[in-house]
């Protein structure tokens, strides 16, 4: 939809009369916008800034390329970063938090909605009959470690904890009447920091990847039992299918929501064995069943049981069963994967001009236990700490526990925010991987002045078949971000821009799904 369409049907963005909102610009970056004036390099930069699509960090390379045809040698074209915008080329960051670069976030929330909506009802080389299967979306919670505080909600009239009665160990009471709104820092923090279990809130999101893990054997060997034969068997009757991403909660822990698809033997579509509410309650007995033995941290600590939290929630989004309504909860498929794909994108939820109290503990309490895990023999009666800061043994590099400080900023979760299992639907590098292709055939048709073949367009961007073409380059990092304060400031205005119109298209079009496709 081009701008002129667009604006006829009533979007109030694309009109030289509605300019970037470029609000609250520091003194540099309002510097910045007018040297791009001042030394008419205005016009390179949006070049540039279109090429990354508005990212908000693109990497800096300087160097030169050659495509060379594999079959016959002939060199087809040339490239060097001199000939590109501004005399460098920019490339996108590709981050997926949309805290960190909105621009790259929405391409990767749209890869993400794409790859799950080709699970749920087929295309992009997945079987149209996967939608005919049965569906469990299923969300995995952490456990409690402690009272914390929250906006009250519908039960709680939206007071905190107005039902909590006395007061704790250390003298704190264990209720809280006032209102909080979301954005209050105390959300997601303890009532008393003293009773809260900092230490197993760490080890417990250190090992959520392996609980996660060990839902999946738990569900196939369910599923197994439910079909009456041994779990080594199951993939002669059916196949356990899933998309699953990571949420972290204010508290600054994480859930796992996952929809989870049930195919028969061969291969994705092809019927299924069981029907939804079948494998909903077999998610549910997987998910309760499922235990991780955390060793200690040191010899001052001792071994945790790690489990989900009690707040379990699987609900049958397909039963899979003809002439049977669809769905348990009201839930649609292509709402589930916008929900996905949007939590996809999500970060920590820390501001790191403000963090969260609660948060920066979570972070000194990873770095205190990777501390004490590298120095796990210097217990108290061994040598004087004094003497030497460092392991005595020789073995305390084994602990796992040894690497919270590298994942601190995440506080202490290590694990794939988006994973599949391997036929649930297509891999994301495939779909990154067509619009690669889709450029260049773009860029083909625009250097020779014809237009572009579209007849089997998906087909072909999707082919395995490899390029006939090699690449030959020659780069070096130059550095990350703009290096103009206002080339920011203008990208993250455009990019804003470019997410409202998508999300206007979205409506226009009649849909509610909470993510839209990237410009």
């Amino acid at each position: 939809m081009n701008a002129a369409t667009a604006t006829a049907e009533g979007f109030w963005g694309h009109s030289p009369e509605v300019p970037l909102d470029l609000v609250d610009l520091t003194d540099a970056q309002a510097a910045g916008i007018v040297a791009r004036l001042r030394d008419r390099t205005t016009g390179a930069f949006a070049e540039a800034a279109a090429l990354t699509g508005y990212c908000s960090h693109p990497i800096r390379l300087q160097g030169t390329s050659t495509t060379i045809d594999a079959a016959t040698g002939e060199v087809l074209s040339q490239f060097s970063s001199a000939d590109a915008p501004l005399a460098t080329l920019y490339r996108a960051c590709g981050n997926r938090r949309e805290s960190v670069c909105p621009a790259c976030s929405r391409v990767y929330a749209r890869d993400t909605f794409e790859m799950i909506r080709a699970g749920l009802l087929g295309g992009k080389t997945v079987p149209d009959t996967v939608a005919d299967n049965p569906l469990v979306f299923a969300t995995l919670t952490a456990p409690s470690f402690g009272h914390v505080h929250g906006t009250g909600g519908k039960r709680g009239g939206g007071r905190c904890r107005p039902h909590g009665t006395g007061v704790c160990p250390h003298g704190r009471p264990r209720s809280c009447t006032a209102q909080h709104s979301d954005t209050d820092p105390l959300v997601g923090g303890p009532l008393c920091e003293a009773c809260y279990d900092w230490h197993s809130a760490v080890v417990w999101q250190w090992h959520a990847p392996e609980l996660w893990r060990r839902f999946t054997i738990a569900l196939r060997r369910q599923v197994a039992d439910r079909l009456g034969v041994p779990e080594s068997a199951l993939r002669d009757v059916a196949s356990v299918q899933f998309a699953k991403v990571a949420e972290y909660q204010v508290r600054g822990l994480v859930h796992f929501h996952a929809l989870i698809r049930l195919d028969g033997p061969d291969g994705p579509g092809s019927p299924a064995p069981l029907d939804g509410k079948t494998l909903a309650q077999a998610a549910k007995d997987a998910a309760r069943s499922v235990v991780v033995t955390a060793p200690p941290v040191d010899g001052g600590d001792v071994p945790r049981l790690l489990r989900f939290g009690k707040q379990l929630d699987v609900r049958c989004v397909r039963s899979g069963v003809p002439d049977n309504d669809d769905g348990t909860d009201d839930l649609r498929p292509e709402q589930v994967a916008g929900y996905l794909a949007k939590y996809s994108t999500k970060g920590t939820g820390t501001d790191p001009s403000a963090p969260r109290p609660h948060h920066q503990r979570l972070i000194r309490t990873c770095r205190w236990l990777a501390e004490r895990a590298r120095t796990a023999c210097r217990g108290l009666a061994g040598p004087d700490p004094e003497d030497d800061d460092g392991c005595l043994c020789g073995q305390c590099a084994d602990s796992p526990y040894r690497l919270l400080t590298k994942w601190a900023h995440m506080l202490g979760f290590r694990g794939h925010f988006s994973s599949k299992s391997r036929r649930y639907s297509i891999p994301l590098g495939r779909l990154r991987r067509a619009r690669a292709r889709f450029q260049k055939l773009k860029a083909d048709a625009d250097r020779d002045g014809t237009p572009m073949d579209t007849a089997d367009l998906e087909n072909r961007l999707l082919a395995d078949d490899e390029d006939t073409t090699l690449v030959i380059g020659h780069w070096t990092y130059a550095g990350t971000g703009w290096t103009n304060p206002g080339d920011k400031a203008l990208a993250d205005a455009a990019a804003a821009r470019a997410r409202e119109y998508a999300q206007w298209k979205a409506r226009t079009r009649g849909g509610e799904v909470p993510i839209t496709p990237a410009a």
